[in-house]
């Protein structure tokens, strides 16, 4: 049985749906989005073979995956792309994804599915240059927004303008909490379930202060990661900027003990 998704926005023409129980086994949970204009179909962060084909089976009963308009990949991991040949060829979608990593993505792309191409995997790529870009879909956009070094290098985020949902990547992520498909209820219950992650992953506090910056002065009501729970209303997205702003993380916190030669065998 297809996996019931949880239900973000709808208004009727437009929908945004989160999917959060696909992953099974060994793989770390993660959240897969699909938006819905009209006619027009869109996927965040799809992930890998983890997957595939429950998300393709889920999302077939709101779209038709074949004519998908867009695979939207924040950065170049595994959980977000590492299935990008399969979307490639059971769909007619751009991928969407920053200019660092257009030029790596055919990496994922076995040689069968080349041969199976009219053209370059390139042609099915549009590469976000590092401003970002507002892509058209539909009778509305999606904002690609820079967040560079949260964490990877060339790092985007995804921002719905019609149900005011920013799609924060890694940015906000929570592992090891309970009921991940409620929002966060109680933001200083919630911090433990996110500091670990920040620190190891995200570069530095300063991008953090940029970002922040940043989406205080857009429009935002959600703010969802693709792990753990999500932040819902404005006054919970004020506490995650707020907090994310102050904490040390990644080069904030290393020293030179962190860069010495080891001395024990495996």
């Amino acid at each position: 049985m297809a996996a019931e998704p949880i239900i973000l926005f709808d208004d009727g023409h437009h929908k945004c749906l989160m999917f959060d129980t696909l992953v099974t086994g060994e793989g770390v949970q993660s959240n897969q989005f699909l938006i819905v204009d009209g006619t027009h179909e869109a996927l965040i962060d799809p992930g890998g073979d983890l997957t595939y084909t429950p998300l393709s089976v889920a999302a077939s009963r709101y779209m038709n995956i074949r004519d998908m308009d867009f695979v939207f990949a924040s950065h170049q991991d595994p959980d977000i792309i590492g299935a990008i040949d399969r979307w490639i060829v059971h769909t007619r979608a751009k991928i969407v994804t920053s200019k660092l990593w257009a030029r790596f993505l055919p990496h994922l792309v076995s040689s069968y599915v080349t041969n199976q191409l009219s053209g370059s995997v390139y042609d099915r790529i549009i590469s976000v240059p590092d401003g970002g870009i507002n892509v058209t879909f539909g009778d509305t956009y999606i904002q690609c927004l820079p967040a560079h070094f949260m964490h990877s290098v060339g790092n985007l985020q995804f921002y719905d303008p019609v149900s005011k949902i920013l799609f924060s990547g890694d940015l906000g992520a929570s592992l090891g909490g309970e009921d991940d498909h409620k929002p966060v209820s109680d933001f200083d219950k919630h911090v433990p379930t996110m500091i670990g992650f920040h620190r190891r992953y995200i570069a530095s506090k300063k991008v953090c202060q940029m970002w922040a910056n940043m989406v205080r002065k857009m429009d935002v009501e959600m703010i969802v990661p693709q792990h753990g729970k999500r932040f819902e209303g404005r006054d919970m997205v004020d506490r995650f900027l707020d907090w994310v702003s102050s904490v040390d993380c990644g080069i904030d916190l290393v020293s030179q003990d962190n860069y010495q030669q080891p001395l024990d065998y495996a």
